[in-house]
């Protein structure tokens, strides 16, 4: 009986420890920067899920959640160039105080787009939280007001990420080696 060959064994990049660290300080300037004002964290999906729900376990402010789905990637690991929502908010946010919460930002095509159109509905603030940046990888600048890490240019997948829908559930993040340097 022939064998599957096994797929990339991922290297850890960053470990669940210094995940669960920093996403607690980013809660706490949350805090700080609210001052005790509801905050509308909107979810990318589908990567950024579970940096929503551990960032939602650690906010000590009154808190509502939403989500969008933005299509950018296709199977691979490179940018399809076209960006589109596939999925949107079920509610306005006029005059709330809202926060997009993202895995990574990477050539920042993704988040340039979402973030002007969210603006254009007119939110009273309307700020960034990326888990991860990957600046060498940047082709159009975004206003991000709270990064997890900096990243070199890798493919990383774990902790949301994937790579053609495997991979998401990693508790860490992890370089896949062969599943694209980018």
């Amino acid at each position: 009986m022939a064998r599957k060959p096994s797929a990339p064994r991922p290297k850890v990049l960053l470990r669940r420890d210094a995940i669960r660290r920093r996403v607690r300080a980013i809660a706490r300037r949350m805090e700080r920067d609210y001052a005790g004002e509801r905050v509308h964290l909107i979810c990318i999906l589908k990567g950024a899920c579970i940096f929503l729900a551990d960032l939602l376990r650690e906010l000590r402010l009154p808190v509502s959640v939403d989500f969008v789905a933005i299509s950018s990637y296709g199977k691979g690991t490179l940018p399809s160039g076209e960006v589109r929502i596939t999925k949107d908010l079920d509610a306005s946010i006029e005059d709330l105080n809202v926060v997009i919460v993202e895995d990574i930002l990477d050539t920042g095509l993704t988040l340039n787009y979402l973030y002007r159109i969210l603006q254009a509905r007119k939110p009273r603030s309307l700020r960034i939280a990326a888990l991860l940046d990957k600046p060498a990888r940047r082709v159009k600048e975004v206003p991000v007001d709270y990064i997890g890490f900096t990243i070199p240019d890798k493919f990383v997948v774990g902790y949301g990420l994937d790579f053609g829908e495997q991979y998401r559930n990693l508790p860490d993040v992890c370089v896949l080696p062969g599943g694209g340097e980018k």
